[in-house]
């Protein structure tokens, strides 16, 4: 009897690990793998599951919004939530690329990305898990660059699109479609390099030359729009971020 009340007892041990062991993580992992300097800030968003009717209709949670004082590349993401009795998912996660080009506090700029998560989603749509842990989508960042002020002070704005070079089809900012049912225990990694070349932000201001860009005049020193219009052999000096007087981009002299 007692060898019989043993047994027993083993076997609803087994089924309850087995059935621990079969649930599966309501977590994913978001890894920003980017070049130095660059950081991301990153805002999980929740809607109600299908189906529920909440007094909560949308919540979120942030990532990383002390950068660069704080950073941590890595992001757990809750997949399912209960907030006031309601039962929310996640929906996407709103991203912005951070990036940092001098040491004053105004030496950053950004752009955005996106990770959407569906309940639903044609297959031609959604990304495949490549990895045995998970995904990666790729993007490519490149500075963009001008003057401004009397004493055209060189500033960047950064702009990142998806790196059709390494796979990723159509155009828009680096972006990653999932099924929610894809992600629990995961690890989706956003890859992003940077362009080897700076460009500048707007047209007709910079000329190039095999050893950098020269700032047109315009229509003089105090002109500090300074479009060429077709003066391509007078040029002004500019400032760096560090506070050079240079007259070629990026290398300074010539």
């Amino acid at each position: 009897m007692k060898r019989e009340a043993s047994k027993y007892l083993l076997l609803i041990g087994l089924a309850a690990v087995a059935g621990c062991a079969e649930e599966k993580p309501n977590t994913f992992k978001f890894v920003g793998e980017l070049p130095p300097d660059f950081g991301y800030v990153a805002v999980a968003h929740y809607e109600p599951e299908p189906g529920e009717k909440c007094e909560v209709t949308d919540w979120r949670r942030s990532f990383n919004r002390h950068w660069p004082k704080e950073y941590e590349p890595t992001s757990i993401i809750e997949i399912r939530k209960t907030i006031k009795d309601c039962r929310m998912i996640v929906k996407r996660i709103k991203i912005r690329i951070m990036a940092t080009y001098g040491s004053a506090f105004y030496h950053e700029a950004e752009d955005r990305a996106n990770v959407g998560i569906y309940t639903e989603l044609d297959e031609k749509y959604r990304r495949v898990m490549n990895a045995e842990d998970g995904d990666t989508f790729y993007g490519e960042c490149q500075w963009r660059f001008r003057t401004m002020g009397p004493d055209r002070v060189i500033a960047k704005l950064l702009r990142c699109k998806k790196d059709n070079e390494r796979g990723e089809l159509y155009v828009g900012s680096p972006f990653g479609a999932y099924l929610v049912d894809q992600l629990p225990g995961k690890t989706i990694r956003m890859n992003i390099r940077l362009s080897e070349k700076e460009h500048p932000s707007g047209g007709d201001t910079w000329v190039e030359f095999p050893s950098g860009w020269k700032r047109c005049l315009g229509k003089g020193v105090e002109d500090m729009y300074g479009f060429c219009r077709g003066n391509t052999t007078d040029f002004i000096d500019f400032k760096m971020p560090d506070g050079r007087i240079c007259s070629i981009y990026p290398n300074c002299g010539e």
